[in-house]
């Protein structure tokens, strides 16, 4: 589907999503999804090839809300204090004393996530699930708005750890932004010839307005029909004869959260079968998985994906 115009978009998130692309150019359909996932307080995996601007995309968002942003560089060697923090004892006090590490602040990039260990993967497990950390005992809160944007490089598999079905079920979608075309490309150039429009970037909103926004995101509403509809799609993956691994009830949820989120960024206070169709993709891709022998065949999960999407009844309004 083509992105709809800004003056369609609800005036806030016009504003944030143009923010965004004066540092990336000619990738509304990723911002838009990005921004939905951050509305609907989910987590996002940027699956793509080095330098197509990742990194940027999140640091511009982080800018954007005026949040705080902290990069953490998954290496084989990063071991899991590093990232949640650890706790020092205190010779003057004679007591420990917790030493927040990277996981406090509003938006964390993850960068190479399947490059460290899974001891090290598991300790973002409580922080994306449950908004908290807990070390030696004692559970401390993280900051409020907190997104995991996470990346890992779809061609290189030597010396990484692929991420477990229970960490890929925690990210609300999985995007990719691909490779600008010439124009986009020759544009690019110009808007980063003399200076990086990245370090003129001002914030255009507070994170207590974004905080207002996804309170209002879940007041969307959503008919029967349409719930009915996430649920039988969701049914067809665990059913399918291609499929080892279907989506799982927290999938279903996921699922609700984006629509309400997507239909929030077109300016609607209602959600469409359209919009569930368009999320499917990015919601459903990273929580299957195909049987083995079906791939011999050629099966894979977006072709699988496909063949659900349109043997699939769609509600009526």
């Amino acid at each position: 589907m083509n992105p709809i115009k800004l003056e369609q978009m609800h005036p806030a998130i016009a504003k944030l999503i143009d923010n965004i692309e004066k540092v990336l150019i000619g990738k509304r359909s990723v911002i838009e999804m990005m921004v939905a996932a951050v509305l609907a307080n989910g987590h996002v995996l940027l699956e793509d090839v080095p330098g197509v601007g990742k990194t940027m995309l999140v640091r511009a968002l982080a800018k954007s809300i005026g949040g705080e942003f902290k990069r953490i560089q998954f290496t084989p060697d990063l071991l899991p204090t590093d990232v949640t923090g650890v706790a020092i004892f205190n010779q003057q006090t004679m007591q420990f004393e917790f030493r927040q590490g990277p996981l406090f602040a509003n938006v964390i990039l993850a960068d190479e996530i399947n490059r460290t260990s899974p001891k090290t993967q598991s300790a973002l497990l409580e922080a994306m699930e449950e908004r908290s950390v807990t070390v030696d005992g004692a559970t401390y809160r993280l900051a409020d708005p907190f997104f995991v944007m996470a990346t890992q490089n779809p061609l290189e598999y030597e010396g990484t750890f692929p991420l477990p079905e229970a960490q890929l079920d925690r990210f609300l979608m999985q995007l990719r932004l691909g490779y600008p075309t010439v124009e986009e490309e020759m544009r690019m150039l110009s808007r980063f010839s003399e200076v990086n429009p990245l370090a003129q970037l001002e914030p255009v909103m507070t994170a207590a307005d974004l905080a207002q926004l996804q309170k209002e995101v879940a007041s969307v509403k959503v008919s029967e029909g349409v719930k009915e509809y996430i649920v039988r799609l969701c049914h067809r993956t665990r059913d399918h004869h291609h499929i080892y691994l279907g989506v799982s009830p927290r999938g279903s949820l996921a699922l609700y959260r984006a629509v309400q989120a997507l239909a929030f960024v077109r300016g609607r206070d209602y959600a469409i079968p359209d919009d569930v169709k368009e999320l499917v993709p990015v919601v459903f891709a990273h929580r299957m998985i195909v049987k083995p022998e079906a791939r011999l065949e050629g099966a894979t999960v977006d072709r699988v994906l496909t063949v659900i999407l349109a043997e699939t009844r769609v509600p009526v309004s």
